[in-house]
């Protein structure tokens, strides 16, 4: 659906490095790259991200 604002394990804000994650990813960077590059270290807040699936487009009407 939509990203977490935070991880719910340690609290870092992640859900305003997806969008910057995701479009990285599209053109061919290697994930964990990204994420390095990003500053996510710890391994809670890499699944936040990694884990994502956008379904949002998927169940609203306007999609």
């Amino acid at each position: 659906m939509i990203i977490p604002v935070r991880c719910f394990t340690c609290g870092k804000v992640v859900g305003s490095a997806y969008p910057a994650y995701a479009s990285r990813v599209n053109m061919g960077e290697d994930p964990k790259a990204v994420l390095d590059d990003l500053g996510f270290e710890r391994y809670c807040c890499r699944r936040m991200i990694v884990a994502h699936a956008d379904l949002i487009s998927e169940i609203s009407r306007l999609g």
